[in-house]
C-alpha cells in the first residue's frame, strides 16, 4: 500500500463559489482549470489504478486563500472547501482516506472554530496553513493559539509554500523573471518558515507538534545543514540593528535538532538526488511519502523510492506508516 500524503484538488463546488465571490482570482482560475487532474476525477482515478494499492491525503491548491479574498468571503471559502473535500471523502474513501482543511488565516480565532470544526465535524486529519500569510511570517505572536490548537487536536500542520512573482530576485527589478519565483522561492519560503518558527520556539512550547513540510523540508535544510548549525551559532554576530544574542541560549535544546522536528515530504518533483540527504537527515521516522499531484509525477517519485532499495521496514514507513501515525489512523 501507498499513501499519497501531500496531494492537491479543487472541488467543483470550491471552485464555483470562488469564481463567483473573489474578484481577486483573476485569471488563475482559467490556469488551474488547464490542469485536468485537480478537477476530472476520472482522468485521476484512471492513474491512480495503474499504480495498486495506492491512495491519497487530499488538500487544496495554490492560491492561499488569503491572497484572493478576505473577511466573511474567505471563511466562508474555507467552509465551502471543507464540506466538499469531506463529501469527496465520504464518496471514494479507497481513494480519499482524508484530507488536510483549509483555513484563512485573517482571523485567527476564526480559523481555529473552523479548524476545529473540521476535524470534529468532518474528519479532517489536520490543516494546510501556507509559509506566510499575506507577506506575514508564521512566528508573528498572533498565529500562536493556531499552533497550540493544533498540537491539543495531535494531529499535522500540512506547510504549503507561498510566494509568487512579485517578490523580485533583484531589488532593481519589479518582479521575479523565469519562475525563479517558483523553483527556488518556494524552497526558500519553506526553509525561512520553518527557521523562524524554530527559533521562535514553537517546539518548546509544544514538543509533540506534528508539522509536515514540502519538498523533503523544502529541498534546503538537509544539504545547508552545516550552515544552519554550525554557521547559526554565532547568530547576531551578523547584524548591528537588531539584538539576536538571546535566542539560541532561549532554546531547550541545540538549534539544529529542533529542523528534525519537521516531518518532510518525498514530493521533489522527480528528483532522485536529494532524496537520500533528506532522509538521512530528518530519520526515515519523519519522512512521508507525498508527489505533490497532480501538479508532480506519481510514478516516477514511487520508483525514485524503489530504487533506493530500502528494507522492507523503512520502505513501509515511509511510504505508509509514518503517515498512519501522524493522522492517528489505520489504512
Amino acid at each position: 500500500m501507498i499513501v499519497d500524503i501531500y496531494t492537491h484538488i479543487f472541488p467543483d463546488r470550491f471552485f464555483a463559489e470562488l469564481e463567483r465571490g473573489s474578484p481577486k482570482l483573476g485569471n488563475m482560475g482559467k490556469r488551474l482549470r488547464s490542469i485536468q487532474k485537480l478537477f476530472d476525477l476520472d482522468a485521476r482515478f484512471r492513474e491512480m489504478d495503474t499504480l495498486g494499492d495506492y491512495r491519497q491525503i487530499i488538500s487544496l491548491p495554490n492560491p492561499p486563500i488569503e491572497d484572493i479574498a478576505d473577511g466573511e468571503l474567505a471563511q466562508r471559502l474555507a467552509r465551502v472547501a471543507n464540506d466538499a473535500m469531506a463529501e469527496l471523502c465520504a464518496k471514494h474513501p479507497d481513494r480519499f482516506p482524508a484530507f488536510a482543511a483549509a483555513l484563512s488565516l485573517h482571523d485567527v480565532d476564526a480559523a481555529i472554530i473552523e479548524a476545529d470544526r473540521a476535524i470534529k465535524t468532518l474528519g479532517a486529519k489536520g490543516i494546510q496553513i501556507y509559509t506566510n500569510m499575506v507577506g506575514h511570517p508564521l512566528d508573528e505572536p498572533r498565529f500562536a493559539p493556531l499552533f497550540a490548537a493544533m498540537a491539543a487536536h495531535d494531529l499535522p500542520i500540512w506547510l504549503h509554500p507561498a510566494r509568487t512573482s512579485a517578490m523580485p530576485d533583484y531589488s532593481s527589478e519589479e518582479k521575479s523573471r523565469y519562475e525563479m519565483w517558483w523553483c527556488f522561492g518556494w524552497p526558500y519560503e519553506t526553509t525561512v518558515a520553518m527557521a523562524r518558527l524554530v527559533f521562535a520556539g514553537v517546539f518548546d512550547r509544544h514538543p509533540k507538534l506534528k508539522i509536515i513540510t514540502h519538498h523533503l523540508g523544502g529541498g534546503m535544510i538537509p544539504y545547508f545543514d552545516g550552515r544552519i548549525g554550525a554557521g547559526m551559532e554565532v547568530l547576531g554576530n551578523r547584524t548591528i540593528d537588531e539584538d539576536y544574542s538571546k535566542v539560541l541560549s532561549s532554546l531547550k535544546r541545540p538549534h539544529l535538532d529542533y529542523f528534525k522536528d519537521f516531518y518532510a515530504d518525498t514530493a521533489m518533483f522527480g528528483g532522485k538526488y536529494g532524496m537520500p540527504c533528506g532522509i538521512e537527515f530528518f530519520g526515515a521516522e519523519h519522512v512521508v511519502f507525498a508527489t505533490d499531484a497532480p501538479l508532480g509525477p506519481i510514478a516516477t517519485t514511487i520508483k525514485v523510492m524503489d530504487d533506493l532499495n530500502l528494507d522492507a521496514a523503512t520502505y513501509r514507513s515511509i511510504m505508509v506508516g509514518n503517515a498512519e501515525r501522524l493522522m492517528n489512523m489505520r489504512f
